[in-house]
């Protein structure tokens, strides 16, 4: 399989998807928001960008199979077996959409076997476009993303976290640092801050789910990062038969153990 025509033949819907996206986006009155039965907003926004993205995978690779928030979801005895999976997030950050905040965007990956091979995030409101292949490194319009050296004995290591997850968890990990420069953030954008080199870490101790995280992840390992179970630090796997993501870490290239930080 050519992951780079894959990833160059579905950067067309993608960026569909995201011209959807902002036409509801700049008319608030149509944004249509409801309820899930997990109580987390949708809106027209997240269902036209799954409309859009599914409609090109299921052109261009017909026989790999689509994980969706936004879908019927699929039990795990019929991913169990599957060599791949789109996992898609059509619209990551809901919320930040709703607040008008322009903290969104768009999560797609692919995985073989439970590893990420292919991975494309897109931030519709400046339609930046991210991708990674693994083993290829992580892109952004044209040029290689690399991540920075930081130590943990920094003074105002660049810290990203959410504005709706900042528990007592989070905050041991974070009195850990000297004096750190808080960077409040919402989406994927946290992983892609890092990527670029604008962000050292990132501590989640709050529930994700895999398409949350599973596109950015590649984009972030690809440029020299890292995204750890925060309990195992073990790198996060992907297609479980539980979806939830275990409490992780995300950081550059640091020059310490992470043990050393997580004791």
């Amino acid at each position: 399989m050519d992951l780079k025509v894959i990833e160059s033949k579905i950067r067309e819907y993608v960026f569909k998807a995201a011209e959807a996206i902002l036409e509801i986006y700049d008319d608030e009155s149509s944004f249509g928001i409801v309820d899930k039965a997990d109580n987390s907003p949708l809106t027209k926004a997240d269902l036209r960008s799954n409309e859009i993205i599914c409609e090109g995978l299921r052109k261009i690779t017909p026989d790999i199979a689509i994980l969706s928030e936004e879908n019927k979801m699929l039990s795990f005895d019929e991913r169990k077996n599957l060599e791949y999976l789109w996992i898609l997030d059509p619209l990551d950050g809901t919320k930040e959409f709703i607040k008008r905040n322009g903290e969104f965007t768009i999560n797609l990956a692919l995985t073989h076997h439970n590893n990420l091979v292919l991975g494309i995030v897109m931030i519709p409101v400046v339609m930046k476009y991210y991708y990674a292949i693994k083993g290829a490194g992580a892109f952004h319009d044209g040029r290689k993303l690399e991540v920075q050296k930081f130590s943990t004995k920094d003074k105002n290591v660049r810290i990203v976290a959410s504005r709706s997850f900042m528990n007592d968890e989070t905050k041991y990990i974070i009195e850990k640092f000297d004096n750190p420069e808080m960077r409040p953030s919402g989406s994927a954008l946290k992983f892609l801050n890092i990527a670029e080199g604008n962000a050292d870490f990132y501590p989640r101790m709050a529930p994700t789910m895999e398409w949350d995280t599973a596109a950015a992840q590649l984009v972030l390992t690809e440029a020299g990062g890292h995204v750890l179970d925060a309990r195992t630090l073990t790198e996060l796997r992907y297609n479980k038969e539980n979806l939830l993501n275990p409490f992780f870490i995300a950081y550059g290239n640091m020059n310490e153990e992470i043990n050393d930080l997580m004791n």
